[in-house]
């Protein structure tokens, strides 16, 4: 069993969460939660091939960072766990799900698959599959920003980008390099790392010198945030105070979120490493039924809505496997198609 660290506390009445944006978080973690489940379910009907990681437990870290940038706008680059994250940023599920299916209808056009969804109109950089892989893209997408505000004067440069990665990836030359320009250069980006606690079957605590990631933006002169992955609030509050700062040219934020993953690596993963002591503990911490109490306590909504919300996205995310199954397949014929960026 990894040695546990313990959860930053955090105080969820000191935060002003409307009714509505309460709804909204449980909505989007409800919709992260049955996707993943229903991916599990078609994956091993023979629906989908290749590697597919899921992303159940880790649903706080989306919804709560996404959920506070400006839709349309902002950018985020994720991981090859990208699934929520798509969800998150407004990838229609039908969309989604036909990617993995490998269809033309899918948001890469079937061309990517699970670990490589991408979308322009959702401002989705997209999935990466090599460690690490999207932390320059989205230092890239960052420094567009910052120069065709500062050095074209164009007001409306005023977008943040938020980048997804794991633990594992705090360890890759990327992660340091990428860090230091921005901070240097005082780029509008978010780094947010979900600390999941293993890289595969390696426990972080055994690959890093520095097990505390958020640690390592003291060396950058960045500032580094702590958050309790699994509460959403949280998380949410600390992604509202890094973009406020990041739109205001004060440069960028790393965020460590601990988190945990509910099920093994990928859907292939056997998932014997981890102790079920060690599993369960992180499951009796479920970020949605923490949402849930909040939202009973604080008389923002009653068990009967919450429930008519999980029908609701339940219906969703069935009819998004409908639209995967009646979707054609990439003609053969186009095989070269999307190569070039006039491949249109």
């Amino acid at each position: 069993m990894v040695a546990e660290r313990s959860l930053p506390t955090f105080q969820p009445t000191h935060v002003q969460v409307t009714r509505e944006e309460g709804l909204a978080l449980y909505e989007d973690m409800t919709l992260g939660r049955l996707f993943e489940d229903k991916c599990a379910e078609m994956y091993y009907r023979g629906k989908m091939f290749g590697f597919v990681h899921l992303y159940n437990g880790q649903e706080a870290v989306s919804t709560g960072t996404i959920g506070a940038l400006r839709r349309g706008e902002d950018y985020v680059c994720s991981t090859y766990r990208d699934h929520v994250h798509a969800l998150s940023c407004g990838v229609p599920p039908g969309e989604v799900m036909a990617e993995l299916f490998g269809k033309e209808t899918g948001c890469s056009k079937g061309r990517g698959g699970s670990m490589h969804l991408f979308s322009a109109a959702h401002k989705l950089l997209g999935g990466y599959a090599f460690v690490a892989e999207g932390i320059p893209v989205a230092t890239g997408a960052a420094l567009q920003f910052k120069y065709r505000r500062d050095a074209l004067g164009d007001p409306s440069a005023d977008g943040v980008v938020v980048c997804f990665f794991g633990d594992g990836a705090s360890n890759n030359g990327q992660f340091f390099e990428c860090l230091n320009m921005a901070a240097l250069w005082k780029l509008p980006i978010l780094y947010v790392v979900e600390n999941n606690k293993w890289a595969i079957g390696m426990a972080h605590d055994r690959a890093t010198s520095q097990p505390e990631i958020y640690r390592k933006a003291s060396v950058f002169g960045m500032p580094g945030v702590e958050v309790d992955g699994m509460d959403v609030l949280a998380v949410r509050a600390a992604a509202l105070q890094a973009i406020d700062r990041a739109r205001a040219g004060e440069g960028p934020t790393l965020i460590e979120a601990l988190t945990y993953r509910f099920r093994g690596h990928s859907l292939a993963d056997p998932d014997e490493l981890r102790s079920p002591d060690e599993k369960q503990a992180w499951l009796s911490r479920d970020p949605i039924e923490k949402l849930a109490t909040y939202l009973l306590d604080q008389s923002l909504s009653d068990r009967d809505e919450l429930k008519t919300i999980q029908r609701r996205v339940q219906e969703q995310v069935d009819e998004a496997v409908l639209f995967a199954e009646s979707s054609p397949e990439p003609s053969p014929s186009e095989l070269r198609r999307y190569i070039f960026a006039e491949d249109t």
